[in-house]
């Protein structure tokens, strides 16, 4: 498989093609079983309706993105972060994760950050290093705040919740944000010349950033107490609290339609309202009207959304079958079961093998696309994580940490090349030393996830 992907071969293509060749040879050489397994996979891929969360989701980010949400959200942050030693870089993890939570991708929120955030960090003075550190390290967050993609896929491949998944991530995500506004107060300590302070607001102009937030927090206490004290089923004061939300997002168009759509697509997860999919279509639709109600969505727009969103979907679509494909032929190989006995055998405890996968992940980070790389590895460490009685939700939680230090590690982390690209006049090499505070600032994060689990478990066990 890794002589074909060197080879240039597409890595969905690859996999694919190992697992066809090697199931037939499981098989006897039986070509008719390998290519009705391939039928079977390609066509229970394309009707799964658990799927359907990835494209709605995709849409979701889309229309966010178009609805300049990245501004208002960097603009609040700066309001309260930004008159600190390095709080320019602050705000933009903190609106990072506050994008993330609504646009679910990392190159995505890198990107959009990129454009509106490195701007206003060079007018104050920001070394690149520092300004280009915080976009690619904040960026990772948008794929461990929920709705994220990459846990979308890990829950259809393991058959683990979704709607757990998604709450697992919360406080980890949180943990994240702090770790790396961290990072930044060191880099500035070292070199206070690196990230200067910005300008001071009153608390007024600060809470004008707020406007709504009132009515939204009136909205919330009024639909889940009619639903606690019965005056409303669940399901209906679910439906008006929903329309409340778009409603009062045509009149306030700042950040707390952003922070009251995320309250209700995870709010409704959490609460047991509404599933994973069903969810992500109510985002949709969110971001939908919110883009509307800035008038920032034309129909040429419009298009291109449902384009784009079609373009990846696809493009997901297309390794997640040549992964099942290539799971399909390890399945039925002695490997799940050669490497139990292995571990079995070397008698050590299982947090010092989720350890040494951890650093696999880490190391085929550098060198390995991330989906890839989970779509490749899961079928082989999964059975492994759960005959040893692991929770398959914390490894998930561990793995997306993983692939965010995969996607700010040199030489090949996507989210450095997406700032390579969009900031040509900043040096590679900088951007690389730039990432390095944060990615230490992960490894620490990912040795307190292995440590305690409850910080990720904890959520998901209050779920109904």
């Amino acid at each position: 498989m890794m002589v074909l992907a060197f080879l240039r071969l597409p890595i969905a293509f690859a996999m694919a093609v190992v697992g066809i060749v090697g199931y037939a040879y499981m098989r006897d050489w039986s070509w008719t079983a390998a290519f009705a397994t391939v039928q079977t996979k390609v066509y229970e891929t394309g009707r799964n309706y658990t799927l359907s969360v990835i494209p709605l989701f995709i849409l979701m980010g889309n229309f966010v993105t178009r609805a300049g949400m990245s501004q208002e959200l960097f603009r609040t942050a700066y309001a309260f972060v930004g008159h600190f030693r390095g709080g320019l870089a602050m705000s933009t993890v903190v609106g990072c994760a506050g994008f993330g939570a609504i646009c679910g991708s990392s190159i995505a929120t890198a990107a959009t950050f990129a454009k509106v955030a490195y701007p206003s960090m060079k007018k104050f003075g920001y070394s690149d290093a520092l300004a280009t550190g915080s976009i690619a390290a904040g960026g990772t967050l948008g794929i461990l705040i929920p709705p994220s993609t990459i846990m979308v896929i890990y829950g259809i491949m393991t058959g683990t919740s979704i709607g757990k998944l998604f709450a697992a991530g919360i406080l980890p995500g949180i943990l994240a944000t702090v770790l790396l506004c961290a990072a930044v107060q060191w880099v500035t300590w070292r070199d206070p010349k690196a990230g200067p302070r910005g300008e001071r607001m009153t608390w007024k102009q600060r809470f004008a950033t707020l406007e709504g937030l009132g009515w939204f927090v009136a909205v919330g206490v009024a639909v889940v107490g009619s639903a606690q004290l019965g005056w409303l089923p669940s399901d209906d004061a679910a439906v008006l609290g929903a329309l409340a939300v778009f409603g009062l997002s045509l009149i306030y168009k700042g950040i707390t339609s952003v922070v009251a759509l995320f309250v209700l697509v995870m709010g409704g997860i959490y609460g047991g309202v509404f599933t994973a999919v069903e969810g992500a279509g109510v985002g949709a639709f969110g971001a939908l009207v919110f883009a509307i109600a800035r008038k920032s969505l034309t129909w040429e727009g419009l298009y291109a959304a449902l384009v784009e969103s079609a373009r990846t979907t696809s493009m997901l679509f297309l390794i997640l079958i040549g992964a099942l494909m290539f799971a399909e032929f390890v399945n039925i190989t002695s490997m799940p079961a050669d490497l139990k006995k292995f571990i079995a055998d070397l008698g050590v405890s299982p947090i010092m093998v989720v350890a040494v996968i951890m650093l696999i992940y880490v190391l085929l980070g550098t060198a390995m696309e991330e989906l890839s790389m989970i779509l490749l590895t899961v079928p082989v460490f999964f059975p492994l994580i759960v005959a040893m009685g692991l929770d398959p939700i914390w490894f998930g939680v561990l793995i997306v940490v993983v692939v965010e230090i995969g996607l700010i590690s040199p030489p090949v982390g996507m989210n450095l090349f997406v700032l390579n690209t969009l900031l040509p006049q900043v040096p590679t090499r900088t951007i690389f030393r730039g990432v390095l505070p944060f990615i230490a600032a992960d490894c620490v994060r990912l040795a307190i996830l292995i440590a305690f689990p409850v910080i990720s478990l904890y959520l998901p066990s209050l779920m109904r």
